[in-house]
C-alpha cells in the first residue's frame, strides 16, 4: 500500500475505528467468554469490539492466530488486520542464555545470530513483533529485571541494542523470517530507586543523557519500529505521559518516527503514580506526549473519543498515532498477507530446529564467565567427580522470560553430563542438605562441581530483593564440602550478579553460567572438560555485598579519593568492612590460555578535530588451545568542567588466536567518541589530557596519553 492509499484510509476512517486502533488487547479478550463476562465486560467494551482493536499482546501459534486474524479482519470495517506482538526476549521454543548473559559474551555478532533466530521461530508462528530488545543500563542486581538487559555499561547495551534490532529485523520486517523489534523500557528503567522494581528513578540530568539514553539511541539509530515506554518516572514525570522524553527527546532530538507503545496498564497507572486525576487525564496527558497504543489499559478505549468530540484534544494528535500505527502495519506487509509468515508447516520446520538447538549450545559457552582457576579446570574426564546442589537437576534455569519455551526440553546439568560422558565417574547428589552420603562422596572424589545461585523462579520481573547473598542452605553445603574436599568447582547460576565471597575464596575454580538456555547446559559441559575455551567477560560487576549497591566501574573521584589498598582509611571515601571495588568487575574473565599483551602504542600523542589516532597492542596466546580474547579499550578524559568518569569503554574485539600466535588489535579514537554534556548540557569535546586503556578488562592499567589542543 502507497503512503498516499494510507493516508486516504485514514481519512475514511472514523474516529471509533482510529481510537480502536491505539489499543492494544491480550488474549483474555477473544472469545465469547471474555466479550460477555471477562475483560471486555470490565473495560466495557461493546459485544465484538476487541476484535476491531489494532493490536494483540502474548498469543502465539500459527493455526490459532489465523483464526484470530480472520475474525478481526472480518470484523474490521476497513478490513485493516492487527498486529500481533509477544515478549520474544532470548528465544522463543528454544531459549537461549539471559541477557545479562549475552552482553557478557560482548560479541555482538552472536546478539545479532541470537535475535535473528528468535525471530524466525515467532515469525514462523504468526508472531509480527517482539518486546525485546530490552536495554536499560543497570548497575543494581538487587532489580530482578536485570536479567534482561545486556548489562551496566552503556556503550556495551549501545552496541547489543544495534545488534539485536539487526537481528530481529533485517534490512526489511516484511521478509520472512523477521519481525518489527521494540526498544524498552523508556527511559531509566533500569535504574529504580532501592533496586525495587517499578519504583520511582532519581538520575541526574547529565547521567540520564550520558549514561541511561545512548543504548535506545543507538536502537533508534539502528531502525527499531517500536519503541516501549517504562513504568518509573524521570525528572518526576511518570515516562508514558513524559512529554519531553516522547516528544522532544524520542522524537524531535533521537529523530524516532516509529510506535510508542506503553508498557502494561502504563497509562493507567499514572493515576496511582498521583500525577492523573483519573483515567481521562491519563489518557489526555499520554497521547499529548506521544505514546500511540495504550496496551493493556481502558484509557484510550473509554476516553479518548469523548475528549476529541468535547475539543480537550485535538483529534489530530489521534490522526498521527493511527497513522503510525497504519505504517507499521504497512511495512510489515499485513495488508497484502495478514498471517505474514505464520504457517503450521514452517511452524514444524523452524521452530526448535537442530540449527537452533546448537546454537543454543554454543551461546551458552561463549557467554558463560570464567572467574577463578587454579588449574582444577579443565576436568578430566577419567577423574572422579561429583555434583552437588540442588541447581544440578533443576529445569527452570533458562529464564522467567523464555515463557513460551518448554521446560519438558530443558537439559540440567545431570542430564547434559550423563549425555556426553556417558562412561566418566561422575556422582550426582541434586540437594543443598549435605548428608553424610554426600559428604562422604565429595571427601574421595577428584573434584566437586558445586551448583549455587538462583533458579528462574527467582529473577524476573518484580522479583527484586534486598540481600544479594546465597541462600543459607547453600552456604551451609559449600561450607560442609570444603571442609572435606578443596577442589572445588563452583557453579554459579541466576539472572543477576550474587555476592559470593565466601565461595570465591575458597573455591578451587568459579564459573558464572547465568541461565544458559534450552540446550545451555550441554555448553558448560563443554567447558568443564575443555571442548570449548571459556571466552565471556562480565557484563555487570560482581558485588561483595548488598551494602554496595548501586556498584559500577564507571566511577567519579570524589574529593577525597581512596588510595590503592583494600585496608580501611579514616577521612576518605571507603567502607570499614569491604573494599570499594566490587568482587569481579565489569570486563573480568578468564580462559585456559595465558594472553600477554604489549604495551599500548599511540599513532601521535596529539589529537586534532576532525582526524583521528589509532591505539594498538599486540597480543600472543602463550597456551595450548585455541582462544578469543575480548580486547577492551576504555578512555579517561583527566578533566573537564564537570566531572568525568575515571574510565569508560569505548570500544572493544573480541579476537580468536591460535596457541603460539601473535596479533596485533587496534582502535581508532576520535573527537566524537570523547564528546559528553558540559556544565551548560552542550554536547561537546574539551580540549585536555586523555588516557586511553587497553587490555583485559576495566581494571587494567595499560594504558598511554593523548591530548587535544586549544583551538
Amino acid at each position: 500500500m502507497t503512503d498516499s492509499q494510507l493516508k486516504n484510509l485514514l481519512r475514511d476512517m472514523s474516529l471509533q475505528e482510529k481510537i480502536e486502533q491505539l489499543v492494544q488487547l491480550h488474549g483474555g479478550f477473544f472469545g465469547d467468554v471474555g466479550m460477555i463476562t471477562g475483560p471486555a465486560a470490565e473495560f466495557k467494551m461493546s459485544p465484538n469490539q476487541p476484535y476491531r482493536t489494532g493490536s494483540l499482546l502474548g498469543e502465539t501459534g500459527a493455526s490459532h492466530l489465523k483464526e484470530l486474524q480472520d475474525r478481526i479482519v472480518a470484523s474490521q470495517p476497513h478490513k485493516i488486520p492487527a498486529i500481533f506482538m509477544a515478549d520474544v526476549i532470548h528465544g522463543y521454543k528454544t531459549a537461549f542464555p539471559v541477557p545479562v548473559a549475552i552482553g557478557s559474551g560482548f560479541d555482538p555478532e552472536l546478539a545479532e545470530e541470537i535475535a535473528s533466530a528468535a525471530a524466525e521461530e515467532c515469525a514462523a508462528a504468526g508472531v509480527h513483533a517482539t518486546f525485546s530488545p530490552m536495554v536499560d543500563v543497570s548497575k543494581d542486581c538487587r532489580w530482578g529485571r536485570c536479567m534482561e538487559s545486556p548489562g551496566e555499561d552503556p556503550y556495551l547495551n549501545s552496541v547489543m541494542a544495534a545488534a539485536q534490532v539487526r537481528g530481529f529485523q533485517g534490512d526489511d520486517i516484511s521478509k520472512k523470517g523477521k519481525v518489527a523489534a521494540c526498544v524498552k523500557h523508556f527511559a531509566g528503567y533500569g535504574a529504580p530507586v532501592a533496586g525495587r522494581d517499578y519504583n520511582v528513578t532519581e538520575i541526574s540530568e547529565h547521567t540520564f543523557f550520558e549514561e541511561y539514553l545512548k543504548p535506545y539511541e543507538a536502537a533508534v539509530n539502528a531502525g527499531v519500529k517500536l519503541v516501549m515506554t517504562a513504568f518509573n518516572t524521570v525528572d518526576r514525570k511518570p515516562c508514558t505521559t513524559n512529554k519531553r522524553l516522547l516528544r522532544d527527546i524520542l522524537r524531535d532530538k533521537m529523530g524516532f518516527d516509529g510506535v510508542v507503545i506503553s508498557d502494561y496498564n502504563a497509562i493507567g497507572e499514572t493515576v496511582n503514580h498521583g500525577s492523573s486525576a483519573d483515567s481521562r487525564e491519563a489518557a489526555k496527558k499520554a497521547l499529548i506526549a506521544g505514546c500511540d497504543i495504550d496496551m493493556m489499559s481502558d484509557c484510550y478505549i473509554g476516553n479518548l473519543k469523548s475528549l476529541a468530540e468535547s475539543g480537550e484534544l485535538d483529534e489530530g494528535l489521534i490522526d498521527e498515532a493511527v497513522y503510525r500505527v497504519l505504517k507499521l502495519k504497512n511495512e510489515l506487509g499485513l495488508f497484502e498477507n495478514p498471517y505474514k509468515d505464520g504457517s503450521e508447516e514452517a511452524e514444524r520446520e523452524i521452530v526448535f530446529s537442530k540449527k537452533h538447538r546448537e546454537l543454543s549450545r554454543r551461546a551458552a559457552a561463549e557467554t558463560a564467565v570464567l572467574l577463578k582457576n587454579n588449574g582444577v579446570l579443565p576436568l578430566d574426564e577419567k577423574k572422579k567427580i561429583t555434583v552437588v546442589g540442588a541447581l544440578a537437576d533443576d529445569r527452570a534455569i533458562i529464564g522467567s522470560w523464555a515463557i513460551f519455551a518448554d521446560d519438558s526440553k530443558t537439559l540440567t546439568l545431570k542430564d547434559a553430563l550423563e549425555k556426553e560422558y556417558p562412561g566418566a565417574d561422575i556422582s550426582f547428589f541434586a540437594d543443598d542438605n549435605a548428608s553424610d552420603e554426600i559428604l562422604e562422596k565429595v571427601k574421595n572424589s577428584d573434584a566437586v562441581i558445586i551448583c549455587l545461585g538462583e533458579n528462574q523462579d527467582r529473577t524476573g520481573e518484580s522479583m527484586s530483593v534486598a540481600d544479594i547473598s546465597l541462600p543459607k542452605s547453600q552456604l551451609s553445603l559449600f561450607s560442609a564440602v570444603k571442609s572435606v574436599n578443596k577442589n572445588i568447582i563452583s557453579l554459579i547460576f541466576g539472572g543477576r550478579p550474587l555476592a559470593i565471597p565466601e565461595v570465591a575464596n575458597d573455591s578451587a575454580a568459579v564459573l558464572e553460567v547465568w541461565l544458559p538456555g534450552t540446550l545451555g547446559t550441554l555448553g558448560i559441559s563443554d567447558i568443564l572438560f575443555g571442548k570449548v575455551n571459556p571466552s565471556g567477560r562480565l557484563s555487570m560487576s560482581i558485588p561483595y555485598c548488598s551494602g554496595q549497591l548501586p556498584i559500577s566501574y564507571i566511577q567519579f573521584n570524589t574529593g577525597r579519593p581512596k588510595p590503592e589498598t583494600d585496608c580501611f582509611i579514616r577521612y576518605v571515601s571507603n567502607y570499614m568492612d569491604v573494599p570499594n571495588r566490587p568482587l569481579y568487575s565489569f570486563g573480568q574473565g578468564l580462559g585456559y590460555s595465558e594472553i600477554g599483551y604489549s604495551p599500548v602504542r599511540l599513532s601521535s600523542e596529539i589529537l586534532t578535530p576532525g582526524e583521528k589516532i589509532t591505539a594498538s597492542v599486540d597480543i600472543e596466546n602463550k597456551g595450548k588451545m585455541s582462544a578469543k580474547e575480548t580486547v577492551q579499550m576504555y578512555i579517561r578524559d583527566v578533566k573537564g568542567s564537570v566531572v568525568r568518569p575515571l574510565r569508560e569503554l569505548k570500544g572493544f574485539r573480541k579476537v580468536p588466536i591460535e596457541p603460539g600466535e601473535k596479533k596485533t588489535v587496534s582502535f581508532e579514537i576520535d573527537c566524537d567518541m570523547l564528546r559528553f554534556y558540559d556544565a551548560d548540557m552542550n554536547f561537546t569535546v574539551e580540549p585536555g589530557d586523555f588516557t586511553v586503556y587497553v587490555g583485559k578488562d576495566s581494571l587494567t592499567e595499560n594504558g598511554a596519553g593523548f591530548r587535544i589542543l586549544e583551538n
